[in-house]
């Protein structure tokens, strides 16, 4: 086992007599798995190839799939004892799939993959699982065997031949009122872990042109909240929080709007004139007001201060440029 911060391989330069260590960077310990050293390589370098092992149990938001497309996340995790389970058999389930997954996908071969493997299990034998192989009689007329079906290999050892089953529940015990079809199937976990994709921000990098958070794990974003998203929120009447997501924690920006014409992008703020200023009694010298003047209307009255996102004042500055002119109106406007 390998701890974060450890090292795992060093190489050694016969150039420059250094000795250079590689070190584990992830933050989970794995297990060294496999190693081969490749001493034919070109240049007389030995080429070392290292692969590790991480162990990881499955959590909520992991990916599984059976090996007919029928693919989907861990929704939910339960202990091995609230599981439904078998009367006769005392078999619980590991897995429950939604019956509703197969009409449209029209996976009818799980379903035969289920009665199958069921039956083959009951009997200890391997069958055959190829579609229509039933209704091909040639071979078996010809050694003299019938082939029984799937339906049967179940009725001779007394379950039902549509591999449906009464089950009990297991947080009460009691009988569920209806027939669960279950058998063994092949399911296997895809490498789309919640463990490898999770990203989570609280401040970091924002772009340059727009001043918002990026996205990416790799540039050290967050997942972004977007259209589906603010739909979610309006649904749910979360007006605040709304607001806090896309202005207070993207592009808060404060604008100086001319309430005379209305423009945001002719305003400029002028620095006034330093006058000396007597220090009094160790107290910092006055500041001088701040003055912000509007160069189309040529006055600094009626300057106000609007709180924005800035992609905003971005989209008026690009409507700017194709002759469009954008004119705020607020309600606090000064009449001249």
């Amino acid at each position: 086992m390998i701890w974060p911060d450890e090292p795992y391989c060093s190489t050694y330069n016969e150039v420059t007599n250094k000795t250079f260590l590689f070190k584990k960077k992830d933050s989970e310990p794995v297990y060294v798995d496999y190693v081969a050293v490749d001493t034919k390589t070109k240049k007389n370098l030995n080429k070392v190839n290292i692969r590790f092992r991480h162990p990881q149990n499955p959590v909520i938001g992991d990916k599984f799939s059976s090996r007919h497309g029928q693919k989907g996340v861990c929704s939910q995790l339960w202990p091995d004892i609230d599981m439904p389970f078998s009367e006769p058999t005392g078999m619980r389930l590991d897995l429950i799939i939604n019956s509703c997954a197969f009409p449209s996908r029209m996976t009818i071969a799980m379903l035969l993959e289920f009665v199958a493997s069921k039956g083959g299990s009951l009997h200890g034998k391997f069958k055959d699982a190829t579609p229509f192989r039933n209704s091909v009689k040639k071979d078996d007329e010809e050694s003299g065997s019938k082939s029984a079906s799937l339906g049967v290999m179940l009725k001779e050892k007394g379950f039902n031949c549509h591999g449906c089953e009464v089950l009990y529940s297991g947080v009460y015990g009691t009988e569920l009122t209806c027939e669960i079809f279950i058998g063994p199937v092949y399911y296997q976990w895809l490498r789309h872990m919640v463990s490898d994709k999770y990203q989570v921000r609280s401040t970091g990098t924002i772009d340059q042109v727009t001043r918002q958070p990026i996205k990416g794990q790799k540039s050290g974003g967050g997942i972004r909240f977007g259209e589906m998203e603010r739909d979610s929120l309006l649904a749910h009447g979360a007006a605040y929080l709304l607001h806090d997501r896309l202005h207070t924690c993207s592009d808060y920006h404060i604008a100086d709007v001319c309430s005379i014409c209305g423009s945001m992008l002719t305003t400029t703020f002028q620095q006034p004139r330093k006058r000396p200023v007597r220090e009094i009694g160790g107290l910092r010298p006055a500041r001088a007001p701040r003055k912000v003047t509007c160069h189309a209307c040529q006055s600094s009255k009626g300057m106000e201060k609007v709180a924005m996102p800035y992609i905003f004042r971005y989209l008026a500055a690009e409507l700017a440029a194709m002759n469009i002119k954008m004119t705020l109106k607020l309600t606090d406007g000064v009449d001249i």
